[in-house]
């Protein structure tokens, strides 16, 4: 355990870096755009065009947030940065190769699976399941303890993600998921995701970006490893039970009221 101060201070240091990361990262995409301007455009339920440039800078800022602050244990940081990194990875591969697929829900692409394809939405859905329980290896002991965080942060990262049918939705659930472990031990990992949802929140408002499968995932996974953090047992089996229930739930809810994220080029008229 460290000294109040210290913890005061991992927490402005987690905040000011995601911060800071986020937003080096936002205008610098903007500017770039690598692969030219279409491969980030995307038509949003409005029939406006955005871009996804907020979604890989977030997943930075975050992972980069969690990592700095020094007073936290080394396995710790390590292993919340590796679910953040993790989830925003699989969050850009299925924005950019899932583009126009139809399918939505852990069904389809189950279903798509056992009929023998490999749909980008099943690479994330195994691939944030696996890194929820990497990084739920580093961040507790107990076995059964390791299972419950990765199931905590799995299930957060893609709840995050289901309930991102509109502008700032995500981002202002993230917030206030995340604001809450201010007050806990650990709370400096919760600071990193605050950063960076702060960062971009009134660019997605105002319908400039969209944070995408990307920073949707890369903001529920830190999230979700900020509760794991700063909860034993009992408040993992809480949180599990909650973000499964919630979860489901959703994707109900998704199911039916999220339209469609499409390449602009390939978007009918709104």
């Amino acid at each position: 355990m460290y000294a109040a101060h210290s913890r005061s201070g991992g927490r402005i240091v987690a905040f000011v870096g995601a911060v800071g990361a986020t937003r080096a990262g936002y205008v610098a995409l903007r500017r770039m755009k690598p692969g030219g301007a279409g491969r980030w455009e995307r038509r949003n339920y409005s029939g406006r065009t955005l871009d996804l440039c907020a979604g890989p800078a977030v997943a930075v800022g975050t992972a980069l947030g969690a990592l700095a602050p020094r007073g936290l244990p080394a396995r710790a940081r390590g292993g919340v940065s590796l679910a953040v990194a993790a989830a925003g990875a699989c969050g850009v591969y299925d924005d950019m190769a899932g583009a126009g697929d139809p399918r939505r829900g852990f069904r389809a692409h189950l279903s798509a699976l056992r009929q023998g394809e490999i749909t980008s939405g099943a690479v994330k859905l195994f691939g944030i399941g696996a890194a929820g329980l990497a990084a739920g290896a580093l961040l507790k002991e107990r076995p059964v303890d390791k299972v419950l965080a990765g199931v905590v942060i799995a299930g957060t990262a893609h709840f995050i993600n289901l309930v991102d049918v509109r502008p700032g939705r995500a981002l202002t659930a993230a917030l206030a998921l995340a604001a809450p472990g201010l007050l806990k031990r650990n709370g400096a990992f919760a600071a990193a995701p605050l950063g960076a949802a702060a960062a971009v929140v009134a660019d997605d408002l105002d319908e400039r970006t969209m944070i995408g499968d990307a920073g949707a995932h890369a903001l529920g996974a830190a999230v979700g490893a900020a509760i794991v953090a700063s909860n034993g047992r009992v408040g993992l089996v809480a949180h599990a039970a909650a973000v499964v229930a919630a979860t489901v739930r959703g994707e109900q809810v998704s199911a039916l009221a999220k339209d469609l994220a499409v390449p602009a080029r390939q978007a009918r008229p709104a």
